[in-house]
């Protein structure tokens, strides 16, 4: 099965990619700056002390958005983690994967160490994303199930693929890193419990095992023959139920990229469509916040279990919470970072709100998953009942966010790390234009 997975996944080459596929892969190579940024500028002090606790400096590998230079592998861990923290990366609904932030946190030290081209740079995202989200689609909702983070598992492989699509690995190399890969995948959703820290572990990991993976692939590591399907292989473990058509079925006009989500809200991608309904009823006749006696949120059932916390001890529990995150968007109207900020997660009239709140999984919405992730918000007040029901949130390749809603996203998260609208406007303007460098954009920031 590898070797089949192998051939299809490259079979395109470079110059058969439609245009649009490549400008997809800027956007999303923008969207990660700007998250990457953001998460550096939160976990600044926690990254020093481990950059200087291994390393003092020591290297040629460029972080983004932090002064020290580290090794290839210490810097897409660290890439890797920032570009998690904010809850604002992209993802993949029926893999339910986030997907740029393992890919270009391992791309871009790669890049910069071997003087890649642009061309080569997103040739090598799109394949990455590709295998990413087929892996993840492959082996869902099993892998979550069992408690893996399909962000680290998939993640790791995807990343390695998209190094040697940009390296032009041979057969053999590239079979020999998606191997290395398979055997270092891992992370578990327990790190995204008791306000911890380590949820975007998972993501530096995938990158930085996926750097040490191609470059075992490169020195050509023989591998074993199927690493994918074999009786104690990728598939066997990693899920009970492997959906094999999507590691078969391609289309040459069908990318994998094409059908990512972009998140507007500061949270899990699981509260969204509960956050946009609660904003809706804000916005009907009649409502007053004042009035609430009670919330039920009806939603999919993977979207409930580690998502119906009440009590939130801080903004990383708050980022997973459905009860916070809706009572979050019925206060205020939004659920940006400024909602997630400490303040608010320690504001007692939005924490009185979200006690008021209950999530419940609907037999309707977990039929239609991951076809649709839908909710129905239904608020009981003095006076009445309102009630809105979201199926694709903003965001999706269905309700996309519009150019200027992607361009506000992304002066934000700058915003918040400390950048100005101009340099912003500079990074945008480098990354649109028919050529760059790597060296340009990681001057820049």
């Amino acid at each position: 099965m590898t070797d089949n997975f192998l051939k299809n996944l490259i079979k395109q080459s470079k110059d058969s990619i439609p245009g649009k596929v490549f400008t997809q892969a800027k956007n999303c190579f923008i969207d990660f700056l700007a998250c990457t940024l953001a998460g550096a500028k939160a976990f600044y002090e926690k990254d020093l002390a481990y950059i200087d606790s291994l390393e003092f400096g020591n290297g040629a590998s460029s972080v983004i958005g932090l002064p020290p230079k580290c090794s290839l592998q210490t810097a897409a861990l660290i890439n890797g983690m920032n570009s998690h923290v904010m809850e604002l990366d992209d993802g993949h609904r029926k893999g339910a994967v986030h997907v740029g932030g393992t890919i270009f946190s391992a791309l871009l030290p790669v890049a910069e160490k071997e003087k890649i081209s642009m061309q080569d740079f997103l040739y090598g995202a799109i394949i990455g994303y590709e295998t990413t989200i087929r892996l993840a689609c492959a082996v869902q909702p099993g892998n979550k199930l069992r408690g893996y983070h399909a962000t680290g598992t998939c993640g790791t492989v995807g990343a390695t693929m998209a190094i040697a699509a940009a390296l032009h690995f041979d057969f053999e190399q590239m079979k020999s890193a998606f191997s290395a890969a398979v055997t270092s995948a891992a992370g578990v959703l327990e790190m995204q419990e008791d306000n911890a820290d380590l949820k975007p572990l998972n993501v530096g990991r995938a990158a930085m095992d996926a750097v040490s993976a191609a470059y075992l692939g490169k020195a050509r590591f023989k591998a074993p023959n199927d690493a994918l399907g074999g009786k104690r292989g990728f598939l066997a473990v990693m899920t009970d139920e492997a959906k094999i058509s999507f590691l078969k079925d391609f289309e040459n006009d069908s990318f994998s990229i094409m059908s990512i989500y972009n998140k507007p809200y500061a949270s899990c991608r699981h509260t969204h469509p509960a956050i946009e309904a609660a904003m809706k009823i804000r916005q009907q006749p009649g409502f007053l916040l004042d009035e609430v006696e009670s919330v039920c949120v009806h939603t999919y059932k993977l979207a409930v279990a580690g998502h119906d916390h009440k009590l939130v001890d801080g903004v990383n529990s708050a980022k997973m919470s459905m009860p916070y995150s809706v009572a979050v968007a019925l206060f205020t109207g939004n659920a940006g970072l400024n909602e997630f900020s400490k303040a608010n997660v320690a504001d007692q009239r939005i924490l009185d709100i979200a006690q008021k709140i209950d999530v419940v999984a609907d037999d309707e919405f977990t039929a239609l998953c991951p076809q649709r992730r839908a909710a129905l918000v239904d608020v009981k007040t003095k006076t009445g009942l309102f009630s809105a029901r979201i199926d694709y949130p903003k965001g999706e390749p269905e309700n996309p966010l519009t150019p200027e809603e992607f361009r506000q996203k992304i002066e934000g998260l700058m915003s918040f790390a400390g950048y100005s609208k101009d340099v912003c406007e500079k990074l945008i303007d480098i990354v649109y234009r028919p050529e760059f460098t790597i060296d340009e954009v990681i001057n820049l920031l």
